[in-house]
């Protein structure tokens, strides 16, 4: 094996080729664990196991169970369209993603739905449509895309309605919204596809009037 000694000039372009490559770097890009987030300042809102950047333009909403209080999801709603989204607890090693994709579809098929697989900006996602009941009466097509993305011991299902479920090919600002979100997994025991807890932020308790 031979070793060739470089000049100064050689070395010079190297450090120039470092730099330039440092300065063409791009930000980071989520979806985040919690203890990966960059150090960009950016406040977001803590939701527990959801940490959402707010968006200029749509509104962050809480779907919350009315029997038991409990918050289900996460919305971002806008004007054209809306985002749910949901985190799950996962294996350590493995895709559940590609575990849960066909119970999706199946489900949807036993509800008269259907379920197309297609290739989107973060791997296999499904584009679904399903019949729901208007409160007007009668009934109504909805469709929708669900995107999942496997983390370190979670899985975050993002579901997409309105424009960015019927025109995925454009809804690129509607994704961007995914790489924003950081997941906070915690270090307790749970069982693979068990929902991750969301919580209320702390202003938004105080906001809240006291139940009688």
């Amino acid at each position: 094996m031979k070793f060739r000694r470089k000049s100064a000039a050689a070395d010079e372009a190297a450090q120039v080729d470092d730099q330039t490559e440092e300065t063409a770097e791009e930000p980071a890009t989520g979806p985040f664990d919690v203890d990966d987030l960059p150090d960009d300042e950016v406040k977001r809102v803590d939701l527990g196991s959801l940490l959402i950047e707010p968006e200029p333009g749509r509104e962050l909403r809480l779907q919350v169970d009315e029997a038991s209080g409990a918050v289900q999801s996460v919305v971002l709603a806008g004007k054209d369209g809306a985002i749910e989204l949901r985190a799950f607890a996962a294996p350590r090693n493995g895709d559940l993603w590609s575990e849960v994709r066909p119970q999706i579809a199946a489900d949807m098929a036993q509800k008269g739905g259907t379920a197309t697989e297609r290739e989107g900006r973060f791997g296999p996602e499904l584009v679904c449509q399903m019949q729901v009941q208007r409160k007007e009466g009668g009934t109504a097509t909805q469709p929708s895309r669900i995107v999942g993305i496997n983390g370190p011991r979670w899985l975050l299902r993002a579901t997409f309605f309105g424009r960015p479920a019927l025109e995925p090919d454009t809804a690129g600002e509607w994704d961007d919204a995914i790489t924003k979100v950081a997941v906070r997994r915690g270090d307790h025991a749970m069982r693979v596809g068990e929902p991750l807890p969301v919580s209320m932020p702390d202003e938004a308790r105080k906001a809240s009037p006291p139940t009688p």
